[in-house]
């Protein structure tokens, strides 16, 4: 792959990354008010009706449906069951540990796609991934626990993850991109309303502004998705997933806008290693 290209797709998977770590700060204020599982359902749902909006606007609506149906909805399969083991995960381990562990997903789509795909990172892209982790564990200082069953759903999610990627980029050029982002959001909806649901809590009812919120995180989780599909069809898999660790940064900056969370000296540290890590990776 020339490299103009996968850096075109590293600046674009970027964007991606900062739309998700954008709806994951909107949910965490959301939660303040309403069940998890019931904000996930809402935001899930907002962002299947924007895409669905989108086609049929711009006299698209049959590329919702995938071509290759197969392929699309058991990638969406491994996105809903890494959803359902990282929640796990979050409700098992302090946050720090869960990330870290979640963020070994770039390290393992460079190991699949090297297998799968026949890419290879040079010598120097491989130390660029190690050391994006290297720079998450730094940044999020995670502490010393017993090993437990949330350890290992974590790890899950993240292998689920990777393959998940894998898949995005060998889908083929004749799928459209609605349909990979229909088909994740579609069985998304589904899986967080039997979650939300599987409780016997039911919803909360929602006032006008926070569906406001709702639809603007909606809005999020439609964009990350749509460039997290666009970078994977331009650029390599290998170099483009490390910059998954970029959401440390912007998880600090959301955090400090909408939160007034204080960024730490440890943080900006770790950050700077993820930036060098980046700039490895593609070279």
């Amino acid at each position: 792959m020339p490299q103009r290209y996968n850096l075109r797709a590293a600046l674009v998977v970027t964007c991606a990354f900062a739309a998700f770590s954008g709806t994951d700060a909107l949910v965490k204020l959301l939660a303040q008010t309403f069940p998890v599982p019931q904000v996930t359902f809402m935001i899930t749902v907002a962002a299947l009706l924007i895409v669905m909006a989108s086609a049929v606007l711009s006299g698209r609506s049959k590329a919702l449906w995938p071509r290759h149906p197969g392929l699309a909805f058991v990638r969406a399969g491994l996105l809903a069951a890494d959803t359902i083991l990282i929640y796990y995960a979050f409700a098992k381990l302090p946050l720090s540990e869960a990330y870290v562990l979640a963020f070994l997903a770039p390290v393992l789509v460079a190991i699949l796609a090297f297998v799968f795909l026949g890419e290879r990172l040079s010598r120097v892209g491989w130390i660029g991934v190690f050391l994006g982790f290297a720079g998450v564990i730094v940044a999020l200082r995670p502490g010393v626990a017993p090993m437990n069953l949330g350890h290992a759903a974590a790890v899950g999610s993240a292998l689920l993850f990777a393959f998940s990627l894998v898949i995005l980029r060998r889908a083929k050029t004749t799928e459209s991109d609605t349909a990979l982002v229909f088909s994740v959001l579609a069985v998304l909806s589904v899986l967080s309303f039997v979650v939300a649901f599987a409780g016997g809590g039911g919803f909360v009812p929602a006032e006008t502004s926070d569906l406001t919120t709702v639809a603007a995180a909606g809005l999020l989780l439609f964009a990350g998705h749509v460039l997290l599909v666009r970078a994977f069809r331009i650029g390599d898999a290998s170099v483009i997933a490390p910059f998954q660790y970029s959401q440390i940064v912007w998880g600090c900056v959301y955090g400090a806008l909408l939160f007034g969370a204080p960024i730490e000296i440890h943080t900006l540290a770790g950050a700077a290693i993820i930036i060098v890590s980046g700039w490895l990776v593609l070279k």
